[in-house]
């Protein structure tokens, strides 16, 4: 059988090192959809709800891996469907690729069904490179380019292959005119600035008697290079957003996130200062770096393009941040006075007691920032963390203590809702030995509830199984949605033998065998004006784990607009206490997903304990 040109397309993945493609089925990609068919799903087809959950798997996947993420989607309505999460990469600096499908080449012009003019689309959230591949020759290189400068530039790329070029025999450029031959690969390497420009920022750095010290997600591989710089200098260290996994928060001068989700240390890091340096940052809120005229600055980061941005510096320093600082470090002055350091860190223990009172006030019914506060006590040091935009981006930013090896990351400049939990499934597939905090199981002692249809279920009990301790089991539970789903939305664990089921997602008469002794409650159908409010708030309907939440043996919080649920928990021996808080998901994203259990005020325990 000859080569297809949708042959090549994953063939050429899989000589990049490509392990997984985050995709959703659609007719205008049928012909890549058969090629991996063929290629035994090599590179991995990652299958999700939605396009643009697709789009946000890799963006998490490439965050926490380091690599290129890689999605795919067919034409008109889903290669439309993966802009945000593309958009997400693009202003994040994220480097990924998109493959989309379109239209017959005889169907272009001809407003056909489903026709979009995705170079246009695209143009712009892949505006360093975007190509329509119209005959065979035209790979590897256009593939090879959209990988080559997704990682060169930390940018989002686009292939757009057309569904009649995927079914085309391929035949590789030839050695003749207007043929553009290609090579895999990509050189690594590690840009410094010049001797005079390092010397200039030594110059400056050394005359600060009050230095600052910003770092973003660039300045993530020069851990130890920033910590020897602090110390150096006796500066204290704020952190954007993006780069909060770059130190440790336990130091005692890393004051924490800086802005609109930011410490009071911060505010006064900058607002005292006399000299900033910012490494790897593009931080945007001017208004919270030191007024100008107050401080002399530096900037490191290693694009070009990007520096002398949101604040008047001195000098810009073009290079890699960890090279950059080991040349500088040599050039930079022991500081003689401690008591900027001394004061830096008396804020930082003054506000970490603050939060920790905040977290500590009584709410009716669970003061959501105790929740995220005392995650600090449960999570392993290997954690991969991710966090949705809203309320859950200011707890994460100001509650969570990142240590160790810990990552974590959200949606840093676009600020879009709903990259949480698809950054947590992109990491996991990242870093498989690693915990993700987007846990799609349930607990009940020695056994384990998993359903069966999702992809990223199968994928967790192979690698899960020789995790487990003596004597558990896992149990999948039969689905009847054929997309995948989560596993806290259709089964809760009410108390000791008790479990809460949706008859909507969950087939009743195929439940485990070892739920036989088990009293096990089918969830009542919602009220029709109740099913409409809940069906706008969520995703697949009834989502249980926000409709019921357990307080202890007795207490569960019912959510007040789905009227069915109190009454028939009341039936079951249960105080349902009415809130209209489960409605609006505090505890979502991330932690809504890390499976908590609150067994009475006051205290967590985890199922993962």
């Amino acid at each position: 059988m000859s080569k297809k040109v949708s042959d090549h397309v994953l063939e050429r993945l899989r000589e990049w090192g490509v392990e997984h493609v985050f995709a959703y089925l659609g007719d205008g990609i049928n012909a890549l959809l058969a090629a991996w068919s063929r290629a035994d799903d090599n590179p991995r087809f990652i299958q999700s709800r939605h396009e643009e959950m697709s789009a946000f798997e890799a963006v998490g996947y490439a965050k926490f891996s380091g690599r290129v993420g890689v999605c795919a989607a067919t034409s008109g309505p889903g290669a439309i469907h993966l802009l945000n999460g593309l958009y997400d990469a693009k202003l994040d600096h994220v480097p990924v690729v998109a493959i989309v499908g379109q239209t017959n080449r005889s169907a272009m012009g001809g407003s056909y069904q489903q026709e979009v003019d995705l170079v246009s689309l695209y143009k712009d959230v892949a505006s360093d490179f975007c190509e329509m591949v119209t005959v065979p020759e035209q790979l590897p290189n256009v593939l090879d380019r959209a990988m080559r400068t997704a990682m060169a530039r930390r940018s989002v790329t686009a292939v757009i292959i057309p569904a009649d070029v995927q079914e085309l025999d391929y035949s590789p450029p030839e050695h003749a005119f207007k043929m553009v031959p290609s090579r895999l690969g990509k050189p690594h390497y590690a840009p410094v600035p010049g001797d005079e420009d390092l010397a200039r920022a030594a110059e400056v750095l050394n005359a600060g008697e009050k230095v600052a010290i910003l770092v973003g997600q660039g300045a993530r591989g020069a851990r130890q290079e920033v910590m020897a710089l602090a110390e150096r200098l006796g500066a204290g260290v704020a952190t954007a957003l993006l780069g909060k996994d770059a130190l440790d928060d336990e130091l005692p001068y890393v004051i924490g996130s800086i802005g609109l989700l930011g410490t009071r240390p911060s505010y006064e890091l900058m607002t005292g200062c006399d000299t900033l340096l910012v490494i790897g940052s593009s931080f945007p809120y001017t208004q919270f770096l030191p007024e100008f005229g107050q401080a002399r600055a530096v900037q490191i980061d290693i694009d070009p393009h990007m520096v002398g941005l949101r604040y008047p510096f001195e000098v810009n320093l073009v290079g890699d941040a960890r090279e950059t600082l080991t040349r500088l470090l040599p050039l930079l002055d022991a500081a003689k006075n401690q008591d900027w350091r001394k004061k830096i860190e008396k804020d930082t223990a003054r506000w970490r007691e603050v939060m920790q009172r905040r977290a500590a006030v009584d709410a009716d019914p669970v003061n959501p920032e105790y929740v995220v506060h005392a995650l600090n006590d449960l999570l392993p040091e290997n954690v991969i963390l991710s966090a949705d935009s809203g309320s859950a981006a200011n707890w994460y930013a100001r509650h969570l203590k990142l240590r160790g090896s810990m990552r974590g990351s959200l949606s840093g400049t676009l600020a879009t809702m709903g990259p949480g939990v698809p950054y947590a499934i992109g990491a996991k597939f990242a870093h498989g030995d690693r915990p993700a905090y987007a846990a799609d199981f349930v607990r009940a002692g020695r056994d384990l509830f998993v359903t069966r249809s999702n992809v990223t279920n199968r994928t967790g009990i192979e690698w899960l199984r020789p995790h487990l301790g003596p004597g558990y089991r896992i149990h999948q539970i039969a689905s009847r949605c054929r997309t995948p789903m989560h596993i806290d939305t259709t089964f809760v664990l009410l108390a000791p033998g008790k479990v809460l089921v949706n008859p909507e997602y969950i087939d009743v008469d195929r439940l485990p065998d070892v739920l036989s002794s088990w009293d096990v409650l089918v969830a009542p159908e919602p009220d029709p004006i109740d099913d409409r409010l809940l069906r706008v708030t969520s995703m697949c309907g009834k989502w249980l784990s926000m409709n019921v939440l357990m307080i202890d043996e007795q207490r569960v919080i019912a959510e007040r607009h789905h009227t069915g649920m109190p009454r028939a928990l009341e039936q079951w021996g249960f105080e349902p206490i009415p809130s209209d808080l489960l409605h609006y998901a505090p505890f979502g994203g991330s932690f809504h997903c890390a499976t908590l259990d609150i067994r009475r005020r006051g205290t967590l325990q985890s199922y993962l304990d």
